[in-house]
């Protein structure tokens, strides 16, 4: 049942996930603003990040005449009036590099007369790392070094220096760690998916596949084929804040570079060991910000459905189509073995949106081409308004004449701590005819969850709100299929949006409660649910699941502050030799509502002898293992 949805948010992919350390590294990075609802302005800023370490002696421009790739055609001039003049990348806070790692430095150069370029990583005026390439007179020739530190370094300086005066043209720049997942992906956040042991991953988003305008969705036919020949695409966070934060701060230019593209997305599922869940489009750009639209009888509104066609395609196709074809060639002649679908994110059906048509549309063209695609729905952005009752009516009605209508409908709850713990019996009447995944949830606490940079959202006492209401959700697993935390990653002072599963900087990451709930719940997962209902009301609450090698595993959640007890007779279980494994999550009382030490809020396992009562501390998530 537990997977990840991960969404372009928070700096989460470039600047994140994506193990790429260079920003703006093909100067087409655009400002973008907004004054309101509707009201959206971009402006070119190629130059945004690079600047000359003296500009007395060294000159930035950015051309587009005969550049390296049409599709995204600008680059850095730069002019050396002496010798040593340089110039230096911001690298969202800087450059972090780990003793004796070794990383992967390239970048795209043509001269007018031959130069030795140096590319190096500073502490200070000190090279930490340093490499002379020798770069001859000519047209557009590609560079490459692998260098290794000696020492670790925080926040240090990218910088290149020619050795002559003189003017050299530069484009995607690219400096990568060499220990980077399938040479894609930030090893150290990589790995924390990966041991979230998730089911499938739900991607690009969220928000982002509307786009705030149609021009600036998430379109996935821009993200495959070679990656220089993909083209810069602004983002629908960047101006999420823009009328609520008027300075210009780093969110203004937060886009999209597509480095890491639909075709990684599905290489990053392989590596996760679940299932793809894609999300398409449907002409509808973000309704929060919007009413941009294509209409259903304009001929364009057929290239969003043939898009979602052409994706399954690309990743189900034979090498013989036209779009496993660009797999292959990619790469991956083998399938990635799609098997549902997201048609639609969030959307809502209103007079302008037409949605509910829309879906019925997408859902027939799919079902005509692939019966056996799942298509996931969606309930709209909550659970408590008459878009949802308005979304469930809809479906039900269509569901009853067509069966495979749909295969889930994808809902959403941003909550107080309250309300998780008093829904914990949310689907337990939910007729069980259609199957519902949890697509978007997070505890919201009212007084210090913000959109900005909130690290303090992230409270042990959240998670166990949330931990709460996932019982409730596993013990309807036979009706919830999927449930996923959001968002999923966040560059700490990148943040637009809090809480975040998973907070990071340029050199190390950390797991917050939330994670560790998700973890345990994902971690621990059975193949049926054990006809075991102690009281789940008010504080206390429990579930049960018997796993594939008989294990019987009881998750048992106290967010009161005494002592519960659990009474194991209930399970029908023998004493006799077995083994019984305890994870206890916790937090000392000045740190229930506090992160500022969060490596205090961390699992604890041990192995106990069986009894027929177990005590659960208060305020604690309690995972009981026995086999």
């Amino acid at each position: 049942m537990i997977g990840i949805f991960f969404e372009d948010i928070n700096y989460g992919l470039d600047g994140g996930l994506n193990a790429q350390l260079i920003e703006n590294r093909n100067f087409e990075t655009l400002k973008c603003d907004s004054e309101g609802f509707g009201q959206f302005s971009t402006e070119f800023d190629g130059l945004y990040g690079w600047k000359a370490l003296d500009d007395k002696i060294g000159v930035l421009t950015i051309s587009d005449d005969k550049p390296l790739t049409v599709k995204n055609p600008h680059y850095l001039v730069f002019e050396a009036k002496a010798s040593g003049a340089g110039f230096s990348n911001k690298a969202y806070d800087g450059i972090y590099l780990k003793k004796n790692a070794k990383y992967d430095i390239s970048f795209y150069a043509k001269a007018e007369e031959d130069n030795t370029v140096t590319v190096a990583v500073l502490d200070g005026d000190k090279a930490v790392i340093c490499h002379d390439f020798d770069v001859k007179k000519g047209d557009w020739t590609e560079y490459k070094a692998s260098l290794t530190s000696d020492t670790d370094l925080s926040k240090g300086t990218f910088a290149v220096c020619l050795k002559d005066s003189g003017c050299i043209s530069f484009d995607f720049f690219s400096m990568k760690p060499a220990d980077s997942v399938l040479g894609l992906f930030r090893k150290d956040l990589a790995e924390l998916l990966r041991d979230l042991k998730p089911e499938f991953l739900r991607f690009p988003g969220g928000c982002v596949v509307e786009g705030s305008t149609l021009e600036s969705r998430y379109w996935w036919k821009r993200t495959v084929g070679p990656v220089i020949d993909r083209p810069y695409n602004w983002s629908r966070w960047a101006v999420h804040t823009s009328w609520l934060e008027p300075e210009v701060g780093p969110y203004h230019y937060y886009g999209q570079t597509y480095e890491i593209g639909f075709y990684e997305y599905f290489l990053l599922c392989e590596y996760l060991g679940c299932k793809p869940l894609p999300v398409v489009g449907v002409g509808l750009a973000c309704q929060f910000q919007t009413l941009e639209k294509v209409d259903l009888d304009d001929p364009v509104f057929e290239e969003y459905i043939q898009d979602a066609l052409d994706l399954i395609e690309f990743a189900n196709g034979s090498v013989d189509t036209v779009w496993g074809g660009l797999r292959a060639s990619m790469g991956h002649p083998q399938p990635f073995n799609m098997e549902m679908i997201g048609v639609g994110n969030e959307q809502w059906e209103d007079e302008n949106s037409q949605f509910f048509e829309r879906y019925r549309i997408f859902e027939k063209r799919i079902h005509d081409v692939y019966p056996e695609m799942k298509c996931i729905g969606t309930a709209g952005p909550d659970v408590s308004s008459d878009k949802y009752t308005r979304a469930w009516e809809f479906i039900r009605e269509e569901s009853a004449k067509n069966s495979n209508f749909v295969y889930a409908v994808d809902e959403h709850y941003y909550v107080n701590p309250d309300w998780l713990i008093s829904n914990n019996h949310f689907y337990d009447d939910y007729s069980r005819d259609i199957k519902v995944f949890a697509g978007e949830y997070a505890c919201h606490l009212p007084d210090s969850c913000g959109r900005f940079n909130r690290e303090d959202s992230n409270t042990f006492y959240a998670a166990l709100a949330e931990a709460a209401f996932v019982t409730g959700l596993e013990r309807n697993s036979d009706l919830v299929v999927m449930a996923s935390y959001a968002p999923l990653l966040s560059r700490i002072g990148y943040s637009q949006w809090s809480p975040n599963m998973i907070w990071f900087d340029g050199g190390s990451s950390y797991a917050t409660p939330s994670y560790h709930v998700q973890k345990l719940f994902s971690i621990n997962k059975g193949e049926y649910i054990k006809e075991y209902k102690p009281l789940n009301e008010g504080t206390f609450f429990t579930s049960a699941v018997k796993a594939a090698d008989g294990s019987v595993i009881l998750k048992a959640v106290n967010v009161g502050d005494k002592e519960e007890t659990i009474d194991l007779t209930g399970l029908n279980l023998v004493a006799d030799d077995r083994k019984v494994k305890v994870t206890v999550l916790a937090a000392g009382k000045d740190d229930v509502n506090s992160i500022s030490s969060p490596d205090k809020v961390s699992p604890v396992e041990s192995e106990v002898e069986f009894k027929d009562a177990v005590k659960v501390a208060p305020l604690s998530l309690k995972v009981i293992v026995i086999k």
